[in-house]
């Protein structure tokens, strides 16, 4: 789950967190495409394209896009079947950029879903990661 000071950070924003500006929109479009793309691989049960997108420390973390999937599947159920997702604005927090996703799930919860970014030395976008936090109170 989500370490909270990340969570206050991207809510709240701190002087940790950058402007918007550090992120060029065209980085902000390919990152967002980059996890429209991976989540769009989960409703499919895409588990080789889901994999793909994820950085090489994932992919050697999890070894198969089977094992990959399934730990979504298990441990991150609104990424899995999401009912909605909104984008949010991607920041800079100490060095990193983080792209933060608000999601729904299908009880109506809403969840924040921070997603740690890195570029690849081809110049593209992976996912490094995914923190997950409930939105108490922001049931759709």
């Amino acid at each position: 789950m989500m370490r909270p000071f990340l969570l206050a950070l991207i809510l709240f924003g701190t002087s940790a967190a950058l402007p918007a500006a550090e992120v060029s929109p065209r980085d902000a479009l390919a990152i967002r495409a980059v996890i429209a793309d991976q989540l769009d691989a989960f409703t499919h049960d895409d588990a080789p394209r889901a994999f793909s997108l994820a950085t090489e420390g994932i992919r050697a973390q999890f070894g198969t896009p089977e094992a990959f999937i399934n730990m979504v599947r298990s441990a991150y159920p609104v990424v899995y079947r999401r009912k909605a997702v909104r984008f949010e604005t991607p920041a800079v927090i100490e060095g990193e950029i983080i792209q933060p996703v608000r999601m729904t799930d299908a009880e109506g919860r809403t969840w924040l879903a921070l997603y740690p970014m890195q570029r690849e030395a081809d110049g593209g976008w992976r996912i490094n990661g995914c923190q997950l936090a409930t939105l108490p109170g922001l049931e759709t």
